[in-house]
């Protein structure tokens, strides 16, 4: 007797545009975080901002792989359906 086909996953559209969404946002804030202290002419501020490049980096890596994560997600609705990941 053959075992039965591992379940799909299907994930809904709502939840891919969210997790685009997410990506853009956190992508935004991170290059908002990374050239602030360029347009800051408060030096105490541009201080502040430019120790805060860590956070920067962090959150524009983070918006790349929501960004990633929705694009691999499109890219293998439209190939059929997603194996159990």
């Amino acid at each position: 007797m053959p075992l039965p086909s591992p379940p799909t996953r299907r994930h809904s559209n709502k939840a891919n545009n969210e997790l685009l969404f997410k990506g853009v946002l956190c992508a935004l804030i991170g290059l908002a975080v990374l050239i602030g202290p360029y347009f800051i002419s408060s030096p105490g501020m541009q201080g502040i901002v430019a120790s805060a490049s860590l956070v920067g980096w962090f959150a524009l890596v983070l918006g790349a792989a929501f960004i990633g994560v929705y694009l691999r997600r499109r890219l293998a609705g439209k190939s059929g359906p997603s194996g159990p990941l």
